[in-house]
């Protein structure tokens, strides 16, 4: 039996492990689905195109046809290793923006505002240039660091913003959002710094703490009205783990809802529909689906500069490779998605509602598989995503069976709120407007994606129907709040259950406008505190640090 029982080692997983086992007298069990991360192209930048095809580490999921983009399955890849998607995503270190808090704030979750959350994610964060300034930390595990070695086509694209009229901006997380730049990244000396690497691997010592890896955590143990346990899989067995204070459930917005309703928590038609058998009615379970839809305009490059392999550069890529393997240096440490920004598609906005991703290669498929992964690295191009950052669109998480084995149910109804459309409209006009800018004259190929024949309304419709995807920043399906539809409270706590916390993205009420794994790290953060209060131990901070 241990204190805390912790159900996925993704981000929040992890920080919450390394920071409720710091207390050595509260005893921890971690339960990790996938291996630990282990293989080294998890530590080397570059190999996030691997991990995302890797069955081993990425759970691979598809959605259900979509009504609205020609009814096809999108690829949603996330993490199964210790770290989770930190340990495959493309490292970005964006925080949103802060009247997203201050949104979650209004909808009556105390203590979410922008300035009370601003805390945590300064705890989180070791920034190695800009440490100790108003907006960044200097102390904390997580270290963000700028790149090492962009690639020429992403300051390329950052002049081209800026001549299409879009400010300059070297801080994303600073005192303003909107703007374009190099994105910060969590890397440390060249390499991935994940969730594990920053807060679970220092603490794997501790004699309080407990990590099981190839652990699935199949069911919750409910007794008169509390969590008390877990059942989980692991080497072909069933096993079984009980906690005295608190089961803490970090699956994500994919795996948590399914979790929950496996163990029969969730929407009594969706349980009975697949017989199993109520324990707790909570509608909102699995609601509340919202993600970022991603259009790619993508370019061939006239001179061999992108990221991309050609009979002229497979000397340079040698190169590359030995500085990467001696040095941790040179394109190899290259997160994919350099640069981007935040803009507004009209001036009369009051804040950014488009966010840009630039890749320096020929982006086929997002690199879902070996032929899409072939078609990306050879030749040489470059392509600019381009994706609504608070779309309207409303999806489910739910079941096809009572088994646990089955993938869930993905439903996110992509455009089903048709401003998500007119959105994703003006974000490919506005794609296209930066990469005819005179920056990219001398580099400027031929546009693969559209097309220069996907011009009008129409086209330009059918054009995102058949290609936008998702660019894997779901949440929402567990949402915080006060009302039937929340599924936890402002601290997290399961409505209706005792000794039951969500920790995860699927606890945010609404999308940020950004990237999701910093927010999902300083929830954690702040969780750890709530639970520390309520077992009335000492602050993270007060002493009881990570390593």
């Amino acid at each position: 039996m241990h204190d805390y029982v912790i159900a996925g080692a993704g981000s929040a997983g992890c920080v919450l492990a390394g920071r409720l086992s710091a207390d050595p007298n509260a005893s921890v069990c971690l339960l990790e689905a996938g291996p630990a991360d282990t293989n080294p192209l998890i530590r080397m930048p570059i190999g996030l195109m691997w991990l995302m095809m890797s069955r081993r580490l990425n759970w691979r999921y598809f959605t259900e046809p979509q009504t609205h983009l020609d009814h096809r399955r999108l690829f949603w890849p996330r993490g199964k290793t210790l770290g989770g998607s930190s340990s495959s995503n493309a490292m970005i270190y964006v925080r949103g923006h802060p009247s997203d808090y201050d949104a979650w704030a209004a909808l009556g979750n105390h203590g979410w505002s922008h300035a009370e959350v601003l805390p945590y994610f300064l705890r989180a964060e070791h920034h190695e240039s800009l440490g100790g300034s108003p907006w960044h930390g200097a102390q904390g595990p997580l270290n963000v660091t700028r790149q090492r070695c962009p690639n020429v086509l992403s300051r390329v694209f950052i002049e081209a913003a800026h001549e299409a009229g879009y400010p300059l901006n070297d801080d994303f997380n600073g005192a303003r959002q909107e703007g374009v730049g190099l994105f910060d990244v969590t890397q440390k000396n060249g390499e991935r710094w994940s969730a594990a690497r920053a807060y679970l691997q220092p603490a794997r010592e501790r004699a309080n703490l407990t990590v099981h890896t190839g652990a699935r955590a199949v069911r919750l143990l409910l007794e008169g009205g509390r969590a008390v346990g877990i059942r989980y899989a692991q080497g072909g067995e069933l096993k079984t783990v009980r906690a005295r204070r608190e089961v803490i459930v970090c699956c994500g917005a994919i795996g948590t809802p399914q979790l929950l309703m496996l163990s029969g928590i969730g929407p009594e038609d969706e349980l009975r529909r697949h017989g199993i058998a109520v324990a707790h009615t909570l509608p909102g379970v699995g609601a509340n689906l919202q993600d970022h839809l991603d259009v790619l305009v993508v370019h061939r490059c006239l001179q061999p500069v992108s990221l991309g392999v050609s009979p002229r550069t497979l000397a340079a890529q040698f190169r590359n490779l030995a500085d990467y393997l001696g040095y941790r240096s040179g394109p190899w440490t290259t997160n994919a998605a350099e640069a981007g920004g935040f803009v507004r598609s009209a001036p009369d906005l009051d804040l950014p509602d488009l966010q840009f991703h630039f890749t320096p290669a020929r982006l086929h498929d997002h690199a879902r598989n070996l032929r899409a992964a072939a078609r990306t690295l050879f030749g040489h191009g470059y392509a600019l995503h381009a994706c609504v950052l608070r779309p309207k669109s409303r999806g489910r998480i739910g079941l096809n069976g009572a088994d646990w084995r089955l993938a869930p149910r993905i439903d996110p109804d992509y455009l089903s709120a048709p401003e998500d459309m007119s959105g994703m409209k003006a974000a490919l006009r506005a794609a296209r407007r930066v990469l005819a800018a005179p920056a990219f004259d001398p580099y400027r190929g031929e546009e693969i994606r559209p097309g220069v024949a996907v011009r009008d309304d129409a086209a330009i419709e059918r054009f995102i129907a058949r290609g936008a995807e998702s660019i894997y920043h779901p949440v929402g399906t567990c949402r915080m709040g006060n009302d039937d539809m929340a599924v936890v409270d402002d601290a997290l706590r399961v409505r209706g259950i005792d000794g039951l916390r969500i920790v995860d993205a699927s606890v945010m009420p609404t999308l940020v406008g950004g990237n999701t794994n910093a927010p999902t790290i300083m929830i954690a953060e702040k969780a750890a505190d709530l639970i520390h209060a309520a077992a009335g131990a000492p602050l993270a901070g007060s002493g009881m640090e990570i390593a």
